[in-house]
């Protein structure tokens, strides 16, 4: 039997009832009137829902979709920011218990595990084999289903999203059934389910290929912002020992990026441990977050301390440490006055000046609290039906901090929409994971291939089951 999600205090005469019969917790049955929070990473936009179950098995997915008579939403380590991981009224599939390996091939270089299994988790499996998740974000508290759901990427030079390291998938579809599918069966549904945000199915295996755990230095540079995507093109994506690669623009100028690259190395380690240890504290880098954001010209300490502080020094280490960061060191204190967030953008190398200096005017002219601006790389994707990078694309990853107040969350709405329509402008395009500011008009706009994935979605789903808050607005 599946187990509930914990509650809050509030629900303790629901939990009684359940306790004595009169309620079923974590299994399909009567709609309870108590509300259930799906929360997300930001405390912004928490859906309530009217079950959350926790399968531990494809069976176990396969029978609560089948018998579930409403709509379904699939969650994992719930750092989308918009709704993407339930939908209102509906169930809630918390796929974390589906954290167990499948198998593992060394020898393969592949590696085959539940969708719920966070990154972190599968770094404990490959490390002592000397091997390294080929894709992935920055940080490793993520699950493997929800990055593939969103089609993540990563720092990770020359490898695009995730897609282009994924072997196949085993996906549970609307009536209760389970398929595989990889680039030669099921094509269309393995295309759809990448990046798909859950739309066709419940992604419950993903199979991926793996790469070697190499040494690499840490080499940090000054570019001129006009002369980026030339050095880029020069000394990152034409190196073959560069790894890892991204470029940060600090506020209040954002013209002069900062270039962090990861190369191979035969130098001795100045980090020995292989992997960043769980369950540390954060404390310096909250504070440090809190003085970026509300100390007087926190922006000249970030670019003249702060910065050269954490970059200046040698640093050489194994690909799985700068792999396993924790997510703990971005979390503030309290999320309760105020919050922390991301957008991103994706815009072709032709445009990449002249997005940068109008995203500048925006943030200035919006008085944006932005921590940064972190800028990667990505080819073109030519295996995810709804592609971000439908081109060669820089993407412009913006974290700043927001007010949770009402008034606060629409100015934050109508500076998003103007940065998409910049986006657009330039022959770009937005990603999905984050608050769901845009309008119709601009996702259309931004997702053409939305209708092909629309098209898939009644096929193999034509009651709908399969959705949440992203979906309900735009699909």
């Amino acid at each position: 039997m599946s187990e509930p999600t914990p509650v809050p205090r509030r629900t303790f005469l629901f939990l009684a009832l359940a306790g004595i019969g009169f309620l079923s917790i974590g299994t399909v049955g009567p709609v309870s009137a108590v509300e259930l929070l799906v929360p997300n990473v930001t405390g912004l936009y928490s859906v309530i829902v009217a079950r959350i179950i926790q399968p531990s098995s494809t069976r176990k997915v396969s029978e609560s979709v089948r018998s579930w008579p409403g709509s379904v939403a699939i969650g994992g380590g719930r750092y989308s920011m918009g709704g993407q991981t339930g939908i209102s009224g509906g169930l809630h599939l918390d796929m974390r218990a589906m954290n167990g390996l499948i198998w593992f091939k060394p020898e393969a270089r592949c590696i085959r595990v539940q969708a719920g299994m966070r990154w972190r988790g599968l770094q404990d499996i490959i490390d002592p084999h000397n091997l390294s998740v080929q894709t992935m974000q920055s940080y490793a508290n993520f699950t493997v289903g929800g990055s593939v759901s969103v089609n993540a990427h990563g720092r990770y030079v020359g490898n695009g999203p995730i897609c282009n390291s994924i072997r196949a998938l085993q996906v549970v579809l609307a009536d209760g059934s389970i398929i595989e599918a990889n680039a030669d069966q099921n094509k269309d549904l393995f295309r759809a389910a990448i990046g798909g945000y859950g739309a066709v199915g419940v992604v419950t295996e993903v199979e991926l290929d793996l790469a070697e755990n190499v040494r690499m230095e840490r080499v940090v540079q000054r570019v001129p912002l006009a002369q980026y995507p030339d050095f880029f093109k020069k000394n990152i994506e034409s190196d073959r020992a560069s790894v890892m690669h991204n470029a940060d623009l600090i506020p209040p100028l954002f013209d002069t990026p900062l270039s962090v690259t990861w190369r191979t190395t035969a130098k001795p380690l100045t980090e020995t441990t292989r992997l960043v240890p769980t369950g540390q504290l954060y404390s310096t880098e909250q504070n440090m977050i809190w003085a970026l954001t509300e100390l007087p010209h926190a922006e000249k300490l970030q670019d003249s301390v702060i910065r050269p502080m954490l970059l200046n020094k040698p640093v050489v280490k194994w690909r799985n440490h700068e792999a396993s960061l924790d997510a703990a060191e971005l979390e503030p204190r309290t999320r309760s006055i105020s919050t922390y967030v991301l957008q991103e953008y994706f815009i072709p190398l032709r445009n990449f000046v002249a997005f940068s200096r109008a995203m500048t005017k925006v943030l200035q002219r919006r008085n944006v609290e932005a921590l940064n601006v972190s800028i990667r790389h990505s080819p073109a994707d030519e295996v995810s039906m709804l592609p971000w990078a439908k081109e060669a694309v820089f993407s412009f990853v913006l974290y700043y901090k927001q007010r949770t107040y009402r008034k606060a969350r629409e100015a934050v709405g109508d500076w998003t929409r103007e940065l998409i329509g910049l986006a657009l402008e330039n022959e770009g395009r937005y990603y999905l994971p984050y608050q769901l500011h845009a309008t119709k008009q601009q996702f259309n706009r931004a997702y053409p291939e939305a209708e092909q994935l629309h098209r898939l979605k009644n096929a193999v789903d034509p009651k709908n089951k399969f959705s949440n808050e992203l979906w309900s607005k735009y699909l």
